[in-house]
């Protein structure tokens, strides 16, 4: 039988502006040309691409994952 869960831990977020202040504190490698920008997340699991505009999560044993806007704001809601 399906049951229904919901998260019980709060996380803290913010929207990835691509600063130099934000690459810093999340140790993002970012690549800039021209054309294009690519950042990638260094995450429990791996690398992990990250966009202008995803949120950069911060979990209950202080790991960082990328969500983006659309799922993030399906998920969570602002609690403080």
């Amino acid at each position: 039988m399906l049951h229904k869960y919901r998260k019980t831990a709060t996380i803290q977020a913010e929207q990835f502006d691509g600063s130099d202040e934000m690459i810093e504190k999340y140790d993002i490698e970012a690549s800039v040309t021209i054309f294009i920008s690519q950042y990638i997340l260094h995450t429990k699991e791996g690398p992990m691409y990250v966009h202008i505009g995803d949120y950069i999560a911060t979990g209950v044993e202080g790991e960082h994952w990328a969500i983006a806007p659309d799922i993030f704001e399906k998920t969570y809601e602002r609690c403080d």
